[in-house]
């Protein structure tokens, strides 16, 4: 069992939202739920009874709930959760406590701050919600969006679901090809669009972007600019407005009338990363989202009125989806658009003291990146306020959780989680009334039916075989886009295990009932028949200093699988023969020789999507002299050129 780095004090485990919770069940059930492992055993066996109260613990508001809660139970998919139940996502967001609270604060990576009350995000969503039903959006249209994480961001993203409309957006560094291939498959009707962006103190102008996108996405009608680098007039067309003369002449003191949507009822739309084919349009509905948000706020998280969640995420990641909601429980929002590190290394940091941050949010690449710099942050800044540190976006490596109680706080819950874009939220995730172990997620997602299974679908423990969701759950895909017969939904998900979601991570579940990812089950590497998780190999090459990242795949050759490590050096190393040595032999002593690469190949950029993730597979179709679709799904397309370069070689035969 992995070491304890963390325990809850008797404080803080007394203060937990959790702890109401168990306490409610008790009382409600008779049921003796006294610590962790008993609620998740409890919510498993009794999924009805759990929503149902977790509905009233976090105080839903709905024009109707209804008497029946779940029925279909046992089809998956096809189980129907609050099917008599209206209810809209907006009004629970914009309905905190306290309306002078602060909602949102906004940081430039220029310096520029803005705040929002609860008061002032209302007003503006308002008078938004007027334009766009002046413009003829009603439930079911669809409204995009293309911008960075600013606040106008939240704003129309509130005023759409409050008509009932589907939001859809992605960040402003996708190329016009990448925003057609989402948009177009959905066809909206008013696009939200900026003039440009800034990333490393350089900017992006984005006007050229406006005409070829309205040419392409014929449904719209109506494309509204906010005027993010320049705040000088605009020479726009008429079917482009600007921000301000959007919301010109609608009254701001004008109450929201709510549209009262089925809990099925569309929401979001957001997209599979698109690296192997077309993007995949997945459906997300209006009450499963909010109550598997609140659900992980205010349970896993611990979020309370008046906390400040920061997350550092794009709006064509979901967890910008899913920061938004923290609004729902009345806390503040910190929303950051630039790079993590500037101008800075510890700018991320900075904003914690600055902001006060309680829960701070980034990926394991991040941590990584501060853990490789000379940065100590328990040193150099005082983190007061922090009390929860999330992690998600790859595995985190156990060096990665000593690095965060070493030198950045010692009394911090770090909950590393992971779930994503297909289910909108977490299978796996943290508590704050359980330990942190050295390098394991803490728990299993409340009434989240998750197994591991063999190739035959057999169940293990303390094994790694593939993660599944055994039983029905609100926040799974109420359907993909144009998939009528849902033969594409069933593909994906329940292809392999039928009736039982498969999720497609690598992973074990451990004695303590905690979880360990080793990667994408599809970017498993199988040498000599050995299944080897991508992030075994990468825990222990982030060990040597020299390296910066670093890529492997497996590449089939004679009926076998040979392991092949590409790696980004610091600029003062060289790939000589005995940092290979060094390399290989430090994955060889802590992990096996099974897992020692065949080639070690340098290079000095790694494909990753526009959500950070490696794109393992593009890599691997390359060096089997495959063609990779839809290349402008990737941040960095022009990495694949050196690969490709390798591949013509002979370098990689």
């Amino acid at each position: 069992m992995n070491s304890v780095l963390w325990q809850p004090s008797a404080e803080r485990q007394e203060n937990a939202n959790i702890n109401r919770f168990m306490k409610l069940v008790r009382e409600k059930f008779g049921v003796d739920v006294t610590g962790y492992p008993d609620l998740y055993q409890w919510s498993v066996e009794t999924p009805a009874a759990f929503w149902n109260l977790m509905w009233d613990f976090a105080d839903i508001k709905a024009a109707q709930k209804g008497e029946v809660v779940l029925s279909h139970e046992n089809k998956m998919p096809g189980a129907l959760w609050f099917p008599d139940a209206r209810l809209n996502y907006a009004e629970n967001l914009l309905n905190p406590h306290e309306k002078r609270h602060s909602a949102i604060v906004f940081r430039r990576e220029n310096g520029q701050t803005r705040r929002l009350s609860y008061s002032d995000l209302y007003r503006q969503v308002s008078q938004l919600a007027q334009a766009l039903r002046n413009d003829g959006v009603k439930p079911g249209d669809r409204v995009a969006a293309v911008l960075p994480n600013l606040p106008e961001a939240i704003i129309a993203m509130l005023a759409t679901a409050s008509l009932g409309a589907i939001w859809s957006s992605c960040s402003p560094d996708f190329g016009v090809p990448g925003i057609v291939d989402r948009f177009s498959q959905i066809a909206p009707k008013v696009l939200f669009i900026c003039d440009g962006y800034t990333f490393n103190g350089k900017v992006f102008e984005r006007m050229d972007q406006i005409e070829p996108l309205l040419k392409a996405l014929p449904s719209i009608q109506k494309a509204v600019l906010i005027p993010y680098l320049k705040s000088e007039s605009f020479r726009v067309s008429k079917q482009v407005t600007l921000w301000q003369d959007y919301l010109r002449g609608f009254p701001e003191n004008h109450p929201i009338a709510f549209a009262p949507m089925a809990f099925d009822d569309p929401l979001f739309i957001l997209y599979s990363s698109g690296t192997t084919g077309p993007p995949k349009c997945i459906v997300h509905g209006v009450g499963g989202t909010l109550i598997q948000h609140l659900k992980e706020h205010l349970l896993h998280v611990d979020l309370h009125p008046g906390d400040r969640l920061f997350y550092y995420t794009t709006c064509g990641w979901m967890m910008w989806n899913w920061l938004a909601s923290g609004l729902a429980p009345g806390a503040e929002l910190v929303l950051y658009d630039g790079p993590p590190l500037y101008p800075s290394t510890d700018s991320l940091f900075d904003l914690i003291d600055e902001f006060q941050i309680t829960v701070f949010g980034v990926s394991a690449k991040y941590i990584d990146a501060i853990k490789k710099s000379a940065v100590t942050p328990k040193n150099t800044h005082d983190l007061s306020s922090l009390k929860t540190i999330l992690s998600t976006g790859s595995p985190l490596a156990p060096e990665a959780f000593d690095f965060v109680y070493e030198s950045v706080k010692s009394d911090v819950c770090l909950s590393s989680i992971s779930g994503g874009t297909d289910i909108i939220s977490c299978f796996v995730l943290g508590c704050p009334i359980i330990p942190v172990r050295r390098g394991e997620i803490q728990c299993r997602g409340l009434a989240m039916d998750v197994d591991v299974y063999d190739e035959s679908g057999r169940s293990l423990q303390g094994e790694k075989g593939e993660l599944v969701c055994k039983t029905p759950f609100p926040s799974m895909p109420v359907s993909f886009w144009n998939d009528p017969d849902q033969s594409q939904y069933h593909a994906a998900y329940f292809e392999k295990y039928p009736g039982v979601w498969r999720h497609g991570d690598y992973v074990e579940l451990t004695d303590s009932g905690g979880m360990i990812i080793y990667g994408r089950s599809d970017a498993v590497l199988n040498p000599g028949g050995i299944r080897i998780g991508t992030a075994e190999i990468y825990r222990q090459v982030e060990q040597v200093d020299e390296v910066l990242e670093s890529v492997v795949v497996g590449q089939e050759i004679e009926g076998d699988c040979r392991i092949i490590l590409f790696v980004i050096l610091r600029d003062d190393a060289a790939l000589s023969e005995q940092l290979k040595m060094k390399i290989k032999q430090q994955i060889r002593q802590n992990a096996s020789p099974h897992h020692v690469p065949a080639e070690i190949l340098q290079v000095t950029g790694i494909p990753r999507t526009k959500n950070g993730k490696i794109a393992e597979l593009a890599v691997r179709n390359i060096i089997h002299g495959r063609s990779v679709n839809n290349q402008h799904a990737l941040a960095n397309p022009e990495a694949l050129e050196q690969f490709l370069r390798m591949k013509q070689s002979d370098r990689l035969s």
